[in-house]
C-alpha cells in the first residue's frame, strides 16, 4: 500500500501524525461500554461532511448506519476539480490500509479451522525466507505479523521519496517477493515482540502465507469468505489495474508547492492496502466483523487484545493495536473498533461499536500534505464520534 506516512514525508508538516496508516486506536477496557445517545440525523452528517470539505478537501462521503439497519449517507464537494462533477453515492475508492482488517479476518478463520496457529512462525510456513542482515523467520510469529511488533523492515516496501518520485514510477508493478527480498537485505528495527512499528511488509508475508496454506491468493480468500456471503459487491481486489472503476471519485494529493496532483492512478495490488470498496461495504464489512459474523468468539476476542502505541498518543490519544483491528476511546462512553486508509490521494476513516449495532464510514478523495493535514483529521474523527454517540 502507499501509504499516508509516505505522502506527509514529502513535507515537513505532520509527517509523524499519519505515519501509521491512519489507523485510530483506544484500550480494550472500556469496548463493551454502550454510548449515551441522543440524535444526529442528516442534517448533522451533512453539516460535518461540509466541515471536512471546507478545509480544502476536494469530495467527501460519509454512510451512517444504525442497529436497525437505517442508513443516513451525505456527500460534499466534487469527485473531479475540472468538470465539477458531485460526488458519487456509494461510489468506488482506495481504501488502503483498511484492507488489513479483511487480510486479518481471513487470517483469523483459518486460525480458527485449525490451519494456522497465532503462534506459527514465518519460518514454519515460509522457510528460509525471511534469513540474513539479522532477520530471523523462526522469531517472527502470525501474531506479530498481525500486530505489528515483527520488526521487520520496511525499506523494501515501494513508497516515493518526492512528487517526482511517484510521478516517475507509480505505474510500475511490483511484487511481494520483491518486496520481501529487499527487506530482508536490512536489519530489523527491534527483535519481534519487543516494541511496536506499523509494518505493511507484514502483512504482505500473511498475505504469503495464507496462499501458501489455502494455495489461493489472498483476495480470493477475501473474495470466497468475506465479500460474497456478505454481499460486498463494491469490494474489489485492485489488481493490476491501475484506475478505479465507475462510478468513482478522482484522488488528489495537495502538497505545497507543488499544484494539486490527480492521484487517482497508479498500481497498489498487495495485501497492505489492494483492497477497492464502497462507504457502504466497509460499514457492513466492520458490522459483521463485531457482531460475530465472521469469526468466533475465541479468535473475535483476540483481535480486539490491543497494545498501547506510543507513537499514535500526541493524535490520537489512548491508542492501541490489536491484530488488524484499532479502537478509539468515544466521546459518550465506551470505545468504537476501526482501521483506517490512508493512501496518495484518498483516505478513509471508519467506526463500529463493541456490539457492531452502529457504524460510519467517512471517504475523502484528497490527501492534504501541508498544515491542514491534522485538522483533516480532526473533523474526519469528530464526525465518526458524534455519529457513533448519535449526537448533535
Amino acid at each position: 500500500m502507499l501509504t499516508a506516512s509516505a505522502v506527509l514525508s514529502l513535507t515537513t508538516a505532520t509527517a509523524t501524525a499519519t505515519a501509521a496508516s491512519g489507523a485510530a486506536a483506544s484500550g480494550v477496557s472500556a469496548s463493551d461500554a454502550a454510548p449515551t445517545r441522543s440524535e444526529y440525523g442528516k442534517a448533522r452528517l451533512q453539516r460535518d461532511v461540509d466541515a471536512i470539505r471546507a478545509i480544502g478537501v476536494n469530495g467527501v462521503e460519509a454512510r451512517v448506519i444504525d442497529a436497525d439497519g437505517r442508513q443516513l449517507a451525505a456527500t460534499s464537494g466534487v469527485a473531479d476539480t475540472r468538470t465539477r462533477r458531485p460526488v458519487p453515492p456509494n461510489g468506488y475508492t482506495r481504501i488502503a490500509s483498511t484492507t488489513k482488517t479483511f487480510v486479518a479476518t481471513v487470517v483469523l478463520q483459518l486460525v480458527a479451522e485449525g490451519e494456522l496457529s497465532l503462534d506459527d512462525t514465518v519460518e514454519k510456513h515460509l522457510p528460509g525466507l525471511l534469513q540474513g542482515n539479522g532477520n530471523d523467520g523462526s522469531k517472527i510469529s502470525i501474531r506479530n505479523l498481525l500486530q505489528h511488533t515483527s520488526g521487520i523492515s520496511e525499506e523494501g516496501y515501494p513508497n516515493f521519496a518526492s512528487v517526482e518520485d511517484f510521478l516517475k514510477h507509480r505505474y510500475e508493478p511490483y511484487t511481494d517477493e520483491q518486496i520481501v527480498a529487499k527487506a530482508v537485505r536490512h536489519k530489523p528495527y527491534f527483535a519481534p515482540g519487543t516494541e511496536w512499528r506499523y509494518s505493511n511488509t507484514g502483512y504482505v508475508l500473511l498475505s504469503m502465507i495464507v496462499k501458501k496454506v489455502t494455495g489461493n491468493p489472498w483476495h480470493e480468500e477475501v473474495d470466497t469468505r468475506i465479500s460474497k456471503p456478505l454481499g460486498l459487491s463494491r469490494t474489489l481486489w485492485s489488481g493490476y489495474s491501475l484506475g478505479v472503476p465507475n462510478p468513482h471519485a478522482k484522488g488528489y494529493m495537495v502538497i505545497p508547492p507543488h499544484a494539486p496532483i490527480d492521484a487517482t492512478r497508479y498500481f497498489d495490488g498487495d495485501a497492505a492496502g489492494g483492497l477497492l470498496s464502497s462507504t457502504r461495504d466497509v460499514n457492513t464489512f466492520f458490522r459483521a466483523l463485531l457482531d460475530g459474523r465472521l469469526l468466533p468468539a475465541e479468535q473475535l476476542a483476540q483481535m480486539r487484545q490491543t497494545i498501547l502505541v506510543d507513537a499514535w498518543q500526541d493524535l490520537w490519544p489512548g491508542a492501541r493495536y490489536g491484530l488488524g483491528l484499532t479502537s478509539r476511546p468515544l466521546s459518550c462512553g465506551g470505545v468504537y473498533w476501526s482501521h483506517g486508509g490512508d493512501i496518495y490521494g484518498y483516505k478513509t476513516r471508519s467506526g463500529v461499536t463493541a456490539d457492531g449495532g452502529r457504524s460510519v464510514v467517512v471517504s475523502m478523495n484528497t490527501q492534504l500534505g501541508d498544515e491542514r493535514a491534522a485538522r483533516q483529521e480532526k473533523a474526519a474523527g469528530d464526525l465518526v464520534d458524534r455519529a457513533l454517540c448519535a449526537t448533535r
